[in-house]
């Protein structure tokens, strides 16, 4: 009843200056991202509302050389139907998926993926994180499953496929000795349906 937000946001995509180039002329052209260790499974990502996390997210790329031109770009977009792990409800799903994959994994044989420390990461922060990424796309499998099982059955689907994933994440260490919270602190939200995002622009950095 409350999961659907349709108030426009504002996040930001640290990128290659060329991919923020290509965004503001051909916003069509997004492409999401599908790695096996996407934190909130497979789709484009923002800072929400945090500009300098993802222009130093990409000076970090720039550093290790993946990246020729540190940049970001801002990115108009609404939340709509959100797996949201700021709310307990799917706090409390997310668990009962991981539970069931656990059991259908283990019937298949198949050697369940761990999320995984970066080399030299200093703060243990689990930056690679495969089970994390696993369990949200099994969750969103089910629910396509039941939704396609419904319209099969019925003709109509009460259920509908996730948007947009939104999650908090500490990283960092403590922004001072005895901090609860950490230099990295932020939310991420992981733009499924692409159709969510409204328009890009060039912040003002």
């Amino acid at each position: 009843m409350y999961n659907f937000r349709h108030n426009l946001q504002i996040g930001f995509h640290g990128c290659d200056e060329s991919v923020r180039d290509i965004l503001i002329a051909l916003p069509h052209q997004v492409k999401k991202s599908q790695k096996p260790y996407d934190w909130l499974g497979n789709g484009f990502y923002v800072w929400e509302n945090n500009l300098l996390r993802a222009k130093r997210w990409a000076e970090d790329k720039f550093r290790r050389n993946e990246i020729e031109m540190p940049s970001v770009v801002g990115v108009i977009y609404t939340l709509s139907n959100c797996l949201d792990f700021t709310d307990s409800e799917f706090i409390d799903s997310i668990e009962q998926h991981f539970y069931q994959m656990r059991r259908d994994f283990i019937d298949l044989k198949i050697e369940l993926p761990i999320n995984e420390q970066v080399q030299n990461d200093l703060h243990q922060d689990k930056l690679i994180r495969r089970l994390d990424c696993s369990v949200i796309e099994y969750y969103h499998f089910k629910i396509a499953s039941e939704s396609h099982f419904q319209r099969i059955s019925t003709g109509f689907s009460s259920i509908g496929n996730f948007d947009t994933v939104r999650g908090i994440f500490t990283e960092g260490g403590p922004a001072f000795p005895g901090a609860g919270f950490h230099k990295k602190n932020h939310i991420q939200v992981c733009i499924r349906n692409l159709d969510m995002i409204k328009g890009f622009f060039i912040p003002k950095v």
